[in-house]
């Protein structure tokens, strides 16, 4: 029968390290550790992909927002600009019944006046109150007051009637012009 050879240095030393005889070590802690690690790193990919896929929707979602806000952006900011267009506003102070100024007179810092002003010119808008669903418009021409006293806005949301002019635009009109010019 066969005799196994003697093993002599190096080798002798190798094959001391290897256990002896028949037993072998069992195959099923090593079956069921590779089982583990197989299943452990298929369930870490389905996570890892679940993962991608739920922040490719939330971009998805944050990109569809960004668009929408873009384009109520733009959308404000055309009707910004419409209404800060040079035309748009002297319509608007028309309808307000603002009429252009004269020549200013300026304060020098000693008190006294630079230049001589002019009265605002005197132009009859037609100043129109809406009532209902009818537009009546206001047949008598309101005068300009060369030294207009502010008046607050009204607070309530109803139509916006012209304040009655003040006694001094009254006396204005009667006052003579100014002779020097």
């Amino acid at each position: 029968m066969s005799r196994k050879p003697e093993l002599r240095g190096r080798a002798a030393r190798l094959a001391r390290l290897f256990p002896a005889g028949p037993a072998q070590a069992a195959r099923t802690p090593f079956v069921l550790l590779v089982v583990l690690l197989l299943g452990g790193g298929l369930i870490g990919l389905l996570v890892l992909n679940s993962a991608l896929s739920e922040g490719s929707f939330r971009l998805d979602d944050l990109k569809a927002d960004t668009k929408s806000l873009t384009d109520e952006e733009q959308a404000l900011q055309r009707d910004v600009d419409g209404h800060s267009a040079p035309d748009a506003l002297q319509r608007r102070a028309r309808e307000l019944g603002m009429v252009p100024g004269g020549d200013p007179a300026f304060l020098n810092p000693d008190g006294t006046v630079r230049g001589v002003p002019d009265p605002a010119a005197l132009e009859t808008p037609a100043v129109s109150l809406m009532l209902g669903p009818k537009v009546i418009a206001s047949p008598s021409p309101t005068p300009a007051s060369p030294s207009p006293t502010p008046t607050p806005a009204p607070a309530s949301d109803s139509a916006a009637v012209p304040p009655a002019p003040s006694a001094q635009a009254a006396q204005s009109q009667h006052a003579p012009t100014n002779p020097g010019r």
